[in-house]
């Protein structure tokens, strides 16, 4: 298997929103995204498949040292294989793999966060900088783009939160602020528990609303001369702002299941925006 299929197995596999708008990009670009993401879920995944915590730091500082080696023309991994011959023509630099890796670290070490800020830079790291490499490699040519992509990938990974509330909490992560977990009056061991409540209910709806809310600014700092460019990231902010919709129409029946579109409607959603421009 060639590092291109490596990445390409690794893309098809997740089953994730992001493939289906990978899929309308020319080659070179289908390629770089593919590439990138197939690195992002590799770190991701030593955080959720391994359990030992020492062991998956281990893994992470291998990974610092294989970005290391990779810049230093010296990639072991095919991962890093595939994507280096991408990384000068779309502006990838060292600095956002090892955001993304610092990201993942965070969740090795820290399981709660105090209040939304805190939560913010987590999202930082995992989607914001996620998005900034994507809005790069979908041909950015404005630099306000960057703000927008940092925007989406906020409200991306929020919807993310609550899609995923009673998986993370089977994992020991509530990504919920406690201090919005104290203003709703919703008790952490309820979470992990599964135990439905309308406090719990009007929690999710405020955290939905924020989400709502980022996704309506990300939008406003698109500018047009991107907007053409940008279409693989409004195809996934369709499908995400979606899948949002669907968990408020369920009342947010997040805690003992996971919610998700159809392989189809994702495709179908992803076409009329490459196609119509409408989401």
């Amino acid at each position: 298997m060639t590092p291109e299929q490596y990445v390409q197995q690794k893309a098809a596999s997740s089953g994730s929103s992001f493939y289906y708008a990978f899929m309308f990009l020319p080659a070179p670009r289908r390629a770089a995204i593919t590439a990138f993401y197939g690195f992002c879920r590799e770190v991701d995944d030593v955080v959720d498949e391994v359990h030992d915590a020492g062991v998956a730091a281990t893994k992470l500082a291998w990974w610092r040292k294989e970005v290391a080696q990779a810049f230093a023309s010296q990639p072991s991994h095919p991962t890093m294989q595939a994507l280096m011959p991408h990384v000068q023509e779309f502006g990838i630099e060292p600095r956002h793999l090892l955001a993304v890796i610092e990201g993942c670290e965070m969740d090795l070490e820290q399981t709660r966060y105090l209040d939304y800020p805190g939560l913010q830079r987590y999202c930082h790291l995992v989607a914001g900088i996620v998005g900034e490499v994507a809005a790069r490699i979908f041909g950015q040519t404005s630099d306000a783009t960057t703000q927008y992509a940092h925007k989406l990938g906020l409200a991306f990974q929020l919807t993310n939160i609550i899609r995923d509330v009673g998986e993370d909490a089977l994992r020991g992560r509530i990504y919920l602020p406690i201090s919005e977990l104290q203003q709703f009056d919703v008790k952490a061991h309820e979470i992990t528990k599964r135990e439905y409540s309308d406090r719990f209910t009007a929690l999710m709806r405020f955290q939905a609303a924020r989400a709502h809310q980022l996704y309506d600014e990300a939008f406003a700092l698109l500018p047009d001369a991107d907007r053409r460019a940008q279409k693989p990231g409004l195809m996934m902010a369709s499908i995400y702002r979606t899948l949002l919709r669907e968990i408020e129409a369920d009342n947010f029946q997040v805690l003992h299941q996971r919610i998700a579109l159809t392989p189809l409607r994702k495709l179908w959603l992803a076409w009329k925006m490459q196609a119509l421009g409408r989401m």
